[in-house]
Parts: C-alpha cells; sequence; structure tokens
C-alpha cells in the first residue's frame, strides 16, 4: 500500500513538474478565471471588472509591507549567530540516516510555530528547510519542504493566529459595527468560544497527524531529490568577517546604543498594548514583525551587522512585493462588483442545515485561491455566510470554524503561501505541488467528513 501511494505521489510530481508553471502565472491564471466569472456569472461589464481589478491592487498595500517586513525580520534573526546554531542544533537531531526523522521534526517544527502564528510558521520553517537538507542529506527536499509547509495548512487558522475567530473577539470589529456597513453579529465571540472549542481542539491534532502520516507516506525510497553540498552552502545564511576601521564614521555606526534606543523605540508601544488591550487583541502581524525586529536587532547587536542581514533578507522577500498586488486585484474583484456576493449565493442555495458546514469549508477553500488573506476574506464573506447561517439555523461558531477549517486546507496547494519557501530554497512551485496536493485531498476528505460531524449549534 505504501508502496502505491509512493508512486502515485512521485508520478504526480514528475506532472506537476513538467505542466505547473511559476506561481506568479498561476497568480494570471487566477485572475483571468475571477475575470471571467465576475463577468459570466456576477454580471459585471468587462470595463466595470477591470476597473475593479485596479482599483483593488493597491488596497492591500500596507498588508504587502507587513508581510516583506516580515520576511526581512525574520530573515535577519537567523541569520544571527545565536538563532543559526538553534536551527542547526534542531536539524542534527535526526538521524541522518533515517529520513523520515528528519520529515518528522520538519511537521513537528511547523506544527508548533504555525498554531503560534502563521507568519512565524512561514517565516521560520523557510529558514529552517537549508539546515534539515545540510544535516538530512538523504531526506528528499520535496517532501521537506512539504512538512515545512503543513503548519500553515492544518493547524494554523484554529490557532492563536487565526484572523476569523480573533476578528470575532475584537471589540469594535466591522462585523459587528453597524456604522461599517458589515454588521452581522450582534456580540463578541471570544476566543474561550471558538480557538478553545471543544470541537477545534480535537480537529487540530487529528488533521495534523492525518497530514503527517500522509508526508511520511510519500517520502520515495528511490530516485530522492536532494540538494548538491555547494546549493545547500548558497542557501544557508553566512556571516562576513567582521570589518575592522578606525575612523570616527565606523566607532559611530557600531555603537550599540542604537541597536539599545530602537528596541526600547519598538517595544515599549507593544508592551503597553499588551497591558492595556489583552495579548489576544494586540498580537497582530504589527506585533509579530516588532517582536522579529527587536529580537533581530538585539541578536546581531550592531547597527552595521543588523543592516547588512536585513539588506539581504530583502532578496527573500521579493516574491511577496511582485506577487500581492496581484492578488490584492482579485481581491478588488470580490468587493469592487458582485462576485464574492455571487459565489456565496450559489453555494448557500444548495445548502441544508446538515450540509452547509461542509458547504462553508468548500466555499473558504476555493475562495482561499483567489483570496489569500484569511482575514480580508472573512470580511468579504461573513456579510453573507452568516446571515445565510442564520437562516438555516447554524451557529456563527459552527459556521466561522467551518471556514477557518476550509481556508487552512487549501492553503497547502496556495502557491502564494509558498513564496518564502520557494524563495529561500530556489525551488520551482511545481517541484513540490504534486506531493501538496496529495496531502491536501487526504486532508480534505478527513476534514470533509469532519463537517458532517461538527453540532450545527455551538
Amino acid at each position: 500500500m505504501l508502496d502505491i501511494v509512493r508512486h502515485t505521489g512521485a508520478s504526480f510530481s514528475r506532472f506537476t513538474e513538467r505542466w505547473i508553471p511559476d506561481s506568479w502565472v498561476i497568480c494570471m491564471m487566477l485572475t483571468t478565471i475571477a475575470l471571467f466569472l465576475a463577468v459570466a456569472g456576477a454580471g459585471a461589464g468587462i470595463e466595470e471588472s477591470v476597473l475593479a481589478w485596479g482599483e483593488g491592487v493597491w488596497d492591500l498595500l500596507s498588508l504587502a509591507m507587513q508581510f516583506s517586513i516580515a520576511m526581512v525580520a525574520a530573515s535577519a534573526c537567523v541569520s544571527s549567530k545565536p538563532v543559526y546554531r538553534f536551527l542547526d542544533y534542531l536539524a542534527g537531531l535526526p538521524n541522518p540516516q533515517k529520513p523520515y526523522q528528519a520529515i518528522l521534526v520538519a511537521a513537528i517544527f511547523s506544527f508548533i510555530t504555525g498554531y503560534l502564528n502563521w507568519a512565524l510558521c512561514l517565516v521560520s520553517c523557510a529558514f529552517f528547510v537549508p539546515f534539515l537538507c545540510n544535516r538530512n542529506p538523504k531526506a528528499d527536499i520535496r517532501i521537506l519542504v512539504a512538512s515545512c509547509y503543513l503548519g500553515v495548512g492544518t493547524v494554523w487558522h484554529g490557532g492563536l493566529s487565526g484572523s476569523a475567530p480573533l476578528i470575532l473577539a475584537t471589540p469594535g470589529n466591522p462585523l459587528l459595527d453597524p456604522a461599517s456597513g458589515l454588521a452581522v453579529v450582534d456580540r463578541l465571540y471570544p476566543v474561550t468560544e471558538t480557538l478553545f472549542n471543544l470541537f477545534n481542539l480535537l480537529y487540530l491534532p487529528l488533521i495534523a497527524m492525518v497530514s503527517l502520516g500522509v508526508a511520511l507516506a510519500l517520502h520515495p525510497k528511490k530516485n530522492v531529490m536532494t540538494l548538491s553540498h555547494e546549493q545547500i552552502q548558497k542557501i544557508l545564511p553566512n556571516f562576513p568577517e567582521d570589518e575592522k576601521d578606525d575612523s570616527p564614521r565606523f566607532k559611530i555606526e557600531n555603537f550599540r546604543g542604537w541597536i539599545w534606543l530602537a528596541a526600547v523605540l519598538f517595544s515599549y508601544p507593544l508592551g503597553h498594548a499588551f497591558a492595556t488591550q489583552g495579548f489576544g487583541t494586540s498580537w497582530t502581524i504589527n506585533a509579530y514583525n516588532t517582536v522579529f525586529l527587536v529580537a533581530a536587532m538585539l541578536l546581531h547587536g550592531r547597527p552595521i551587522s543588523f543592516l547588512r542581514a536585513c539588506r539581504a533578507g530583502v532578496d527573500s522577500a521579493w516574491g511577496i512585493i511582485v506577487q500581492f498586488p496581484f492578488y490584492a486585484g482579485i481581491f478588488g474583484l470580490m468587493v469592487h462588483t458582485e462576485l464574492g456576493t455571487w459565489i456565496g449565493s450559489l453555494f448557500a442555495s444548495l445548502s441544508s442545515t446538515e450540509t452547509y458546514p461542509f458547504v462553508v469549508y468548500v466555499y473558504s477553500g476555493f475562495m482561499n485561491l483567489f483570496v489569500p488573506s484569511a482575514g480580508s476574506k472573512w470580511l468579504i464573506e461573513a456579510p453573507f455566510l452568516l446571515p445565510a447561517a442564520k437562516m438555516l439555523d447554524v451557529s456563527v461558531i459552527t459556521t466561522m470554524i467551518a471556514y477557518s477549517c476550509g481556508d487552512s486546507t487549501t492553503n497547502l496547494i496556495q502557491p502564494f503561501f509558498a513564496i518564502p519557501i520557494l524563495a529561500v530554497t530556489r525551488l520551482r512551485f511545481g517541484e513540490v505541488v504534486g506531493y501538496m496536493f496529495l496531502i491536501a485531498l487526504v486532508c480534505a476528505l478527513v476534514s470533509g467528513i469532519a463537517m458532517f460531524l461538527i453540532p450545527s449549534q455551538m
């Protein structure tokens, strides 16, 4: 049976390597589909659709900058000697003669970081892969990448950084505020009712174990794809020798006081927000970036070392910088035409009380391919998903959990979320998506069954 699974994974991977284009090209293909659906399905005019796409291009610019800073800051952390040693230590725990152990370590690392924070998972796992390759030369690079990708495709949206549950728990959120025009709930839903719901707490470890089991089963026995020693050395962080200069400029530039001043200026507002507003409300992508920027500065210790590391990290963020405006264009189609409402109404018309969680799961996963920003997508979809749920006597919590599960599953095949790992490893999306698709398929089957078991009222 395992040989059949491995053969299927290898065959599908060969197919995707040959046929799946670059992730930016996939983004443009999705854009074409979205434009077609806006015109043919939602009844928008061609000019209206094009203008809506153009209007959305810059709507998520701040989010693109946040993603980029996340990559740069995390890269700067990893290129510091303390974190380098820690990741190298973790990568050395598996027996290099047993690649399955490397897969296990990669997956556990991904699950833990994914539960804590989605951006932490994406960035830290991306920079963990080179260390795993270096220490475990017999592990297939495609399966290692897939394993490091599991956290954001299984547990993240049910974890501490889940966008939909945090929005529902935030005072004054658009779904609660009548002035926003999106109000569809009449109270706040604390994370004790959503993230720490019994169904969610049982689902997360189940789906994590399922995805890990499939990843282990897919590791090939023959034709293992690995990186050469030269390739690994190119993607591992390196530490240039410290410059030595007795000039006043050099001494001013390397004064440690600049690091401590910047660290205090960043840290105090974040600490104040935690103290006055609570962790659940204050822990955002901005807080994540603050923590990693401060950590990077303190780990490097000197301004020149920190700035050099940030400059090197920009190379890892180029894919985000280039691609995010195009995904924002698709977001614009959803917001500025009736496309999002049309798709939601289509799915809702096919539902009943018993099937609605499954329909929301499928719909959320499908929409995630077009708008890979879970928080933005929830604000787009909740205004018609939640009223439909009320009509079908399905609770807000049940709907939100189904939405979160679907959003996570298709992250496994969403090229946008592969950008950090692909940028670091210098692989193409087609080289890994074959294995990711099989993992996503099994996760979807298990999750689909779970959606029929979830209580309609929670």
